[in-house]
């Protein structure tokens, strides 16, 4: 078993929206306790967002002033961290503790079977044993069923099995089909007339695809993108049915925050956990038209904007419940920031002089710091004390520190990768972790204290190059010191054998299990 040891995130959007929800006579879950001693726990957990895309980490060309609010009056992390440089992983890492590769967490096809099965513990079943209600709202990415998936009767396993009460959700995510809601068990809206085919290796149905139809598109996307057309835009995959049930994406806005917000009202009584992923600012981006030039970044920008007013309408109804200080929020992404991610949106040539990743190196996919490195904000009026804090902090440590907080024992073997910092997540401390592994694409770097690892290996993605990121994929060794070189421009290596030679072997410790 592994032993835990110190290794080591405003716009109102016009009446007009009010009608885009699709689901309006499903009852949401409720649970009632007579006394609520526990605090509400609500994650947002954004989607390709990078460490300088926010007002309050730097952002020029787009206004954050929901979020830059609880970055100011909470703690402000500048060395927050996801697992690993794409969804997938970071998302199983968030909900289970563990990195990743353990369970060889990838990225998914939307037909890809439950990557989290039941009886696998999760940090939402941990928090049930401690008497909370559990919502997830927005983009899944883990995986549904059993491999065979009949997306026209009960979807199972999924959130339900793992420890949610309640879940709404995109399968995948918005470049891939099956481009359809999943409440619960079921898929809304949909008529069992004209039921539901997902294929991944070729054609079925009669809707139109991007490579035999490129004049239907509202952009350009490349080849891997360029199938089944959905509101105008082609996605991964092949898929026949379900018309009744299709998403429009620049309804995602109205649609998810609704959702949200019906299960804390349902749930203001007695302690709940909301994990609100979203999909912003994920490709494609198609704010909704309200969003249209609030930035002066294009799509992606406006997309930022259209992220922080969903942010503040979840906020907003907290407090305007009287929630805001017994409810403790992280805010935080999946990956660092993408421009060009297979479809042509103008996002790079609009971008200005604005900097996604700040002032760090790489992005979404890369091995360089700005891969993981990724808004972290804690936020907890009464108990968190405003703070910039400069700790090395993990999403795969929010699982032991929320059952350090809610007082349950987390079992040898459980979140094996999660450690107890809740004083660092509360601003009762900055020490952080001294070691922690940042995983890209089956890849691991180590961060150790502030200087950064990345071991020599001959594989390259392919794809890294089209993406106009900076990598990190070398044969050589890497190592940087961050004090002295933020941007991780000058290596080192060649001059510091030992500790190359020490962190390599602190590597293989951690990726063993043995410390």
């Amino acid at each position: 078993m592994i032993k835990k040891q110190l290794i080591a995130a405003s716009l109102a959007l016009s009446t007009a929206l009010s009608g885009c929800s699709q689901s309006e006579d499903v009852t949401v879950p409720t649970v009632t306790h007579e006394e609520n001693k526990k605090p509400n726990v609500v994650i947002f957990y954004i989607d390709d967002l990078g460490w300088g895309d926010l007002g309050s980490y730097g952002a020029t060309g787009v206004e954050t002033p929901a979020i830059d609010r609880i970055a100011d009056n909470g703690i402000r992390f500048t060395d927050g961290h996801s697992s690993a440089a794409t969804c997938t992983p970071s998302r199983y890492s968030l909900l289970t503790g563990e990195h990743g590769f353990r369970s060889q967490a990838k990225i998914l096809k939307g037909d890809a079977p439950a990557l989290i099965q039941p009886g696998k513990a999760t940090l939402a079943s941990m928090l049930k044993k401690a008497g909370y209600t559990t919502g997830v709202v927005g983009k899944w990415h883990l995986g549904l069923g059993d491999g065979n998936v009949d997306w026209n009767a009960d979807i199972k396993p999924g959130p339900l099995e793992i420890g949610f009460d309640y879940s709404f959700l995109l399968p995948a995510t918005g470049d891939r089909v099956p481009t359809v809601y999943v409440e619960n068990h079921n898929v809304v809206n949909l008529d069992q007339a004209d039921p539901i085919q997902v294929n991944y290796r070729g054609k079925v149905g009669d809707r139109p695809t991007g490579y035999e139809n490129p004049e239907l598109l509202r952009f350009w996307a490349d080849p891997q993108h360029n199938e089944t057309i959905v509101n105008g835009v082609s996605r991964i995959g092949h898929m026949a049915g379900g018309e009744s049930a299709l998403w429009k994406d620049e309804d995602f806005a109205q649609v998810f925050t609704d959702k949200a917000i019906e299960f804390i009202r349902a749930n203001k009584d007695n302690p709940f956990f909301l994990f609100k992923s979203y999909h912003d600012i994920h490709v494609p981006r198609l704010p909704h038209p309200q969003f249209e030039g609030k930035s002066t970044m294009g799509v992606r920008g406006d997309a930022i904007v259209q992220m922080d007013w969903m942010t503040g309408r979840v906020i907003d109804e907290i407090e305007n419940l009287g929630l805001a200080e017994n409810t403790l929020i992280i805010f935080t992404s999946d990956n660092g920031p993408v421009l060009f991610d297979g479809y042509r949106d103008s996002a790079i040539e609009l971008l200005g002089e604005h900097k996604p990743a700040g002032p760090f190196s790489g992005g979404k996919y890369s091995r360089l710091e700005a891969g993981t490195r990724v808004p972290t904000i804690a936020y907890w009026p009464g108990t968190i004390k405003p703070l910039v804090s400069d700790a090395l902090v993990s999403q795969m440590d929010i699982y032991a520190s929320l059952a350090k907080l809610v007082g349950v024992e987390v079992p040898e073997g459980e979140a094996v990768d999660s450690l107890d910092q809740l004083a660092v997540w509360l601003g009762e401390s900055t020490e952080g972790r001294t070691d922690l592994l940042e995983e890209s694409l089956g890849n691991v770097a180590l961060r150790h204290h502030n200087y950064k690892f990345i071991p020599g290996n001959d594989s390259k993605p392919r794809f890294i190059k089209a993406k106009k990121i900076r990598g990190g994929y070398q044969s050589d060794d890497q190592l940087y010191d961050l004090d002295q070189d933020i941007g991780e421009h000058n290596n080192i290596a060649a001059e510091n054998p030992e500790l190359v030679e020490q962190f390599r072997t602190r590597i293989a410790e951690i990726t063993q299990g043995s410390y």
